[in-house]
């Protein structure tokens, strides 16, 4: 957990002394530092391709040299230019800014020369911020932050998003609210009543209350200080809830399924530092969605969402691969998942100056919520602050 206790500029002082326990939370309106975050797909970077990006706050210019990835600061030392406005690069793993010449190496962020002033003291005696990159399940993941050594990226996604034999499909948009509007929306159990109207149910057979409650032994705490920390949610432990009734009357009704058991279309949920669901079972049985919620800015996060399929042979790496295009990403990731980024959307405003963490008026099941923004205050490996951009 981070031992700064300066509130961040851009925060609300007061709210944060008024939520309690989960402070550290309402402060992270940029996010968690020094944790490891997914921000494209590596099939988008090609060979010597430049790629620019903005998590955290920070904007980032990267390009695959020889293979491998590289990130560093996409602002020129000299003046504070974006060096990706014209990004000139003369040799493969140089970047050269397009102002006055100064020149930077991709792998370590060292100015190299400057082309309009050769015999300049500095070169060799600067670096412009470069980032630790891993690539992992056909995503580029970037650490944010100078903790060192550098976390293990084991230790920043759920358990079993590395396992060798799951094949991992997915896709990424921007969606202009705060990253932590996302990570509820995801792991909130009573969002599922947005989703009665989904057209996934015409795809698979599924019970599907119109919300659910967590009994005593639903959440647990996952605090193993090698491994990732995060919230379970057993959908096994939780009362369904089917009908919904005004003046004693059926208004609506979830969909219930005599060939299926559960009390929901997944058999349960988890979230995990810095900010990633696990959804599992789900959008159908034998796979499994993980998606993340990366901050952007203050306002705006990328979702990730990705859905992992088990695979054995070359033939179960096809299927799947037909079905993630058919079905599952335009009915599950653009279908359902397009009803929680409206949703996320819209309760942006009254978020945004912070004093909507104390007006809220959360009932019985957000237990899990509350939970989760606990565990994420006293979790986290710090807090991303504007000054940390300077």
């Amino acid at each position: 957990m981070s031992d700064e206790h300066d509130t961040p500029e851009g925060v609300n002082e007061e709210v944060v002394k008024m939520v309690g326990d989960w402070g550290g939370y309402v402060e992270a309106k940029l996010g968690f530092r020094n944790h490891w975050y997914p921000v494209r797909f590596s099939k988008e970077l090609a060979e010597g391709e430049i790629l620019t990006v903005t998590v955290l706050g920070e904007q980032m210019i990267m390009r695959r040299i020889d293979g491998k990835v590289y990130a560093i600061r996409d602002r020129c030392l000299h003046r504070g230019v974006p060096l990706s406005r014209k990004p000139d690069c003369y040799t493969k793993d140089t970047i050269t800014c397009w102002y006055h010449g100064y020149t930077y190496r991709f792998q370590t962020g060292e100015l190299v020369n400057i082309l309009a002033a050769p015999d300049s003291r500095l070169i060799g005696k600067r670096k412009i911020q470069s980032f630790p990159v891993e690539e992992a399940q056909g995503l580029i993941f970037v650490f944010i932050g100078d903790m060192s050594p550098t976390p293990p990226l084991s230790q920043d996604v759920p358990p079993g998003f590395l396992d060798e034999d799951l094949m991992v499909l997915g896709k990424h948009r921007d969606v202009n609210s705060n990253w932590r509007l996302g990570a509820e929306n995801g792991f909130d159990t009573l969002h599922i009543f947005i989703h009665k109207d989904t057209t996934l149910r015409h795809y698979r057979d599924f019970n599907f209350p119109i919300g659910h409650t967590a009994l005593p032994g639903a959440i647990t705490l996952v605090e193993d200080p090698e491994g990732p920390k995060g919230v379970e949610d057993d959908f096994s432990k939780h009362n369904p809830i089917w009908d919904g009734l005004i003046d004693g009357n059926v208004v609506i009704r979830g969909p219930r399924s005599n060939n299926v058991e559960g009390t929901s279309a997944s058999v349960g949920t988890s979230i995990w530092l810095p900010g990633v669901l696990k959804v599992n079972s789900f959008p159908a049985p034998g796979l499994t969605q993980f998606e993340w919620y990366v901050p952007i800015d203050e306002s705006r996060h990328i979702y990730v969402q990705t859905i992992g399929c088990k695979v054995e042979t070359e033939e179960d790496r096809i299927d799947f691969a037909h079905n993630f295009e058919t079905t599952w990403k335009p009915h599950g990731l653009d279908g359902f998942n397009g009803d929680d980024i409206w949703a996320r959307e819209v309760t942006e405003p009254f978020y945004q100056d912070d004093y909507g963490w104390v007006d809220e008026m959360l009932c019985e099941p957000d237990s899990s919520i509350l939970a989760w923004r606990r565990l994420a205050s006293r979790a986290n490996r710090g807090i991303q602050k504007r000054k940390d951009l300077r």
